[in-house]
């Protein structure tokens, strides 16, 4: 295939996008360069302490000061094990202009999890909160892995002042005594500086500027490069075709940061544009409906969960919505019937984007004008899908037939983190893999049909079956075992776990259930643990998910017409409530 552009059939582009171009760009330069025009009005509001965008770039200097008088090189990776606070925003654009390496880590990982990314990546140092489910975390992994520094920070010293005594007072959530270790360092001390010091020379088309970890087609976490280039494209490109996007524009910061989705559509399309992230710890649904009337938002990024949780919460019908103008949805499949009440409920247009980890966001349903439920939408500025073939990625889809979706665009990663082995699989010619089979119509708008890899996605939050099989193979009495993702009304799936047992042993599913999800994150926790005598093979031996997915599958539509369980609740994005 020497011009898949020109011999791939289906392949398609946005009519008046793929020939627009996005000139270099870093990361710390887009924050300076809207800074510059917009430094008195405010970027973040937390929890009504509000921010500006001078104060914000002030912090960012005095960090990177601080982690250049640290020692930290052009190069060098600094983690972020943090929910979305202030410090988030001060310490990723400050660790890029110290010429470092953001690593995204997500407050829910365990400490084997956190540890084996801070190893694979190389991190040197990273940020943290004195919160108690997050400190211990942190200091564990520095005790067993390669991690030189914790920098630690205090939500309470965010917050505006009342707010911070009632969270000293009543939260009891942040660990008031630090081990005496002078490898750890308050925030306060770290930016104990006045930013004076010489940035690094960066180059925004070939530096590095994070490292986002993703379950790849195997199920094994790699790190995906994203340049400088890359991710300040990619905001532009979300900021060009929102038509709100701007310097009256309040948007919802509740997604997760650490996540590609929040780290592009709402922290840095924000910051392109000069508009205010109205930014939220946590996700709680009365929590969101007040800060929305509070500050007047106008944009609310999510996953569907998160919708319907607001639709579930009674307090909904006093809550004051009209300010919402378009909230975009992502991360798992919109329904169609969420769609439209939602949209009733509160008047504000829901579309649903697709993005992914090692291509950013590529696509969304058009702001204004025709939104086609059950796609994705079009392909952003720039940015151009193709299909190929499923089982032979080298060769065009058949005409009229659904293929693996390929995308090109300024957005896509450089490659993965230390395995080149896996960059030769998940690109061709150019184009980057996404793993889900789709189709493409005459106007462009790209529908999701199936997924070739075995993720489960448990309310936007991707979760890996290997590696909860690995946990199961850690008990004594489990001889197999199989993970697959079953159907979830709310949630979209979830984790159900099928397992052989030795012979002669006495657990029983619950046990092995009531064992096993202690030991997983929040997103990880399986619905239950099925024992059987066998469990499907290929001909070749090899443990087989599919009749599983067929069986639960089959299983759902039989119990479609019975009435159904309430709702879980929602997942948390941060390791706040973890059990």
């Amino acid at each position: 295939m020497s011009d898949p552009a020109a011999a791939w059939r289906n392949a398609y582009r946005h009519p008046t996008g793929w020939d627009r171009t996005f000139a270099p760009l870093s990361l710390p330069d887009m924050l300076a360069g809207t800074a510059a025009r917009r430094g008195t009005a405010p970027l973040i509001d937390f929890l009504g302490r509000k921010y500006s965008y001078a104060e914000t770039l002030d912090g960012v200097r005095r960090v990177a000061c601080g982690l250049t008088r640290m020692g930290v090189a052009k190069g060098d990776r600094v983690g972020l094990f943090l929910p979305n606070v202030p410090h988030y925003v001060a310490a990723y654009y400050g660790a890029m202009l110290a010429g470092a390496t953001v690593v995204n880590f997500s407050p829910l990982y365990t400490a084997d999890e956190l540890a084996h990314q801070v190893a694979d990546s190389g991190t040197r140092i990273l940020f943290t909160l004195s919160a108690s489910l997050l400190l211990p975390t942190a200091i564990a992994v520095m005790e067993r892995s390669g991690l030189e520094r914790l920098i630690v920070g205090s939500v309470a010293g965010a917050l505006p002042p009342a707010k911070s005594l009632f969270y000293r007072l009543f939260r009891g959530g942040e660990v008031t005594k630090r081990p005496d270790d002078p490898r750890i360092t308050a925030f306060s001390a770290l930016i104990d500086n006045d930013g004076g010091c010489t940035p690094a020379s960066i180059d925004p088309e070939n530096d590095i500027a994070m490292l986002q970890y993703t379950g790849g087609t195997t199920g094994t976490p790699r790190g995906a490069m994203l340049t400088h280039q890359a991710l300040t494209a990619n905001a532009r490109q979300i900021a060009s075709i929102d038509p709100h996007a701007g310097d009256d524009d309040r948007i919802v910061g509740v997604l997760p940061l650490f996540h590609i989705f929040a780290n592009a559509a709402v922290l840095n399309r924000t910051v392109s544009a000069g508009g205010e992230i109205v930014l939220l710890p946590r996700f709680d649904a009365g929590q969101v409906l007040a800060a929305v009337a509070r500050t007047r938002a106008t944009s609310l990024p999510g996953v569907p969960t998160m919708y319907q949780a607001l639709l579930d919460h009674p307090g909904l019908a006093k809550a004051d919505l009209s300010s919402l103008r378009v909230c975009v949805s992502g991360g798992a499949p919109l329904s169609a019937e969420l769609k439209a009440r939602f949209e009733e409920a509160t008047a504000a247009r829901l579309i649903e984007g697709y993005g992914l980890t090692e291509g950013g966001i590529a696509s969304t349903n058009p702001y204004e004008g025709e939104s086609r439920t059950g796609t994705i939408g079009q392909p952003l500025p720039a940015t151009r899908f193709a299909l190929v073939h499923r089982d032979d990625p080298a060769r065009p889809a058949p005409p009229g037939e659904a293929g693996e979706l390929v995308v090109r665009g300024p957005q896509v990663m450089s490659g993965y983190w230390n395995h080149p082995e896996a960059d030769a699989a998940c690109f061709v010619d150019g184009w980057l893999r996404t793993g889900d089979v789709g189709t493409i119509d005459d106007d462009g708008y790209v529908r999701i049909v199936d997924r070739l890899k075995d993720m489960i996605s448990v309310g936007g939050f991707k979760v890996f079956p290997s590696q909860v099989e690995a946990v199961l193979y850690t008990h004594p009495d489990v001889r197999e075992a199989l993970v697959i993702g079953v159907p979830d009304d709310y949630l979209g799936e979830r984790p159900k776990a099928f397992v052989t047992l030795y012979p002669g042993t006495p657990a029983d599913g619950e046990a092995l259930r009531t064992w096993l999800n202690p030991q997983l994150g929040k997103h990880e926790r399986v619905v239950a643990v099925e024992i059987r005598r066998t469990l499907p093979k290929t001909l070749i031996g090899k443990l087989s998910r599919k009749e599983l997915v067929a069986e639960e599958r089959a299983r759902a539509l039989s119990a479609a017409s019975r009435p159904t369980a309430s709702a879980p609740a929602v997942l948390d994005h941060t390791a706040a409530d973890r059990q």
